[in-house]
């Protein structure tokens, strides 16, 4: 082994102290520098990332329920955040000069009781930047297949990139949709942030009433992101992961039958995300094991393309870096891992947390990771800065 690979992990730049219960995810704002996190006594707290300091505390869902998820993109505009409690709501809240809105502007009933993270919708980044070069960025965003191009130096941030290029309000509008587990635990609900309305399930019953499809066998739906592909035209896409280990792809043009179903892992799989360019993602499960996979739309096929093993079962969280280079695992084994995200290879293992690592997220400019834990703290990382 070279002397590189002895090099002690790296400690966090900083650890945010405040939360008095354990800190169930995380989400960094898409253009600020400022971080959300929820807890499981129902409290949201913003952070800055700069100062390392508490911004505000909100309690958005009952302490007896808690939040599950905290999310927040350029989607939904830059003065939104989506709080899930296990209460069976999801809020949408203004973000105002101290903090959040004292009421939420949107909050969904949604009926479903479970530990399931909702999904804002990903778009796919065309071109990851490469150093001070000029890059086109190609965001298919609407339903009516409108493409807009725009042309930006490396040098800014992705976010910068899609807000160049959304010139048109209807181009943002359309995104704003959840995915979520449904009232049937086995389904997945696409729910419409604008109007507060159910849009779609999946799998979808047909006209006469039935499905020729059924998740029931599957068990609970356990792990859900929603995307748009590639050249899709903007139509919605969903991975979800289920209790008996399977994960599901749909398209929901045809929200009756699945684009493909696979088995990657033996136990209940827990999170799933998609990279920047949509083209595939990692999973992880309460298994043994996290797996790289590529989805191939033409071929309508979800494939492994690394799967790497654990010394100790159960992955909570993962997230991939914008720039597609870099991801991390959330383990229930206290540790954060730290990969190569195209080839596959484990960098780092990172060893703060005290209890299960609930969450992990990156920033939008690549600089920053936070990672959360049942241990009430929040750790900030600087890990393989990206190339500016």
């Amino acid at each position: 082994m070279s002397s590189k690979g002895k090099r002690p992990p790296p400690d966090p730049v900083a650890v945010l102290r405040g939360h008095r219960a354990s800190v169930t995810d995380v989400c960094f704002h898409s253009s600020r520098p400022i971080l959300f996190t929820g807890s499981s006594d129902g409290e949201l707290r913003i952070w800055d990332t700069i100062q390392h300091r508490t911004v505000s505390s909100s309690w958005v869902h009952s302490a007896a329920h808690g939040i599950i998820a905290v999310a927040c993109s350029s989607v939904l505009g830059t003065n939104k955040v989506v709080s899930q409690g296990r209460d069976g709501t999801v809020k949408c809240w203004d973000i105002e000069e101290g903090g959040l809105s004292r009421t939420p502007s949107l909050t969904i009933r949604t009926n479903s009781y479970h530990f399931c993270k909702l999904s804002l919708v990903k778009k796919p980044i065309a071109n990851a930047k490469k150093g001070k070069e000029t890059v086109h960025l190609e965001i298919s965003e609407d339903s009516r297949g409108k493409t807009t191009e725009n042309q930006v130096e490396g040098s800014d941030t992705f976010e910068d990139h899609l807000q160049g290029g959304l010139t048109e309000e209807t181009h943002v509008e359309g995104l704003k949709y959840v995915a979520m587990a449904g009232e049937q635990s086995s389904e997945v609900e696409i729910w419409d942030l604008n109007t507060g309305e159910r849009s779609a399930r999946l799998p979808q019953e047909n006209v006469s009433g039935s499905s020729s499809f059924s998740t029931k066998q599957r068990g609970m739906c356990m792990a859900v992101q929603s995307f748009l592909l590639p050249g899709s035209q903007g139509f919605l896409n969903v991975l979800a992961g289920y209790e008996d280990g399977s994960m599901l792809w749909w398209d929901v043009r045809n929200p009756g039958t699945p684009v493909t179903s696979v088995r990657f892992h033996s136990e209940p799989v827990l999170s799933l995300c998609i990279d920047g360019s949509c083209n595939g993602g990692i999973s992880g499960a309460a298994d043994d094991k996290s797996v790289f996979y590529n989805l191939d739309y033409p071929m309508g096929s979800c494939v492994v393309k690394k799967e790497i093993s654990l010394e100790r079962p159960g992955i909570s969280s993962t997230s991939i870096r914008p720039d597609c280079k870099i991801a991390a695992t959330a383990g229930w084994d206290h540790r954060v891992r730290i990969y190569n995200y195209r080839k596959g290879t484990p960098l780092a293992i990172l060893k703060y947390h005290h209890a299960t690592c609930n969450s992990v997220s990156y920033s939008t400019d690549c600089k920053l990771m936070a990672s959360a834990s049942e241990d009430m703290t929040v750790a900030l990382w600087e890990l393989y800065p990206p190339q500016t």
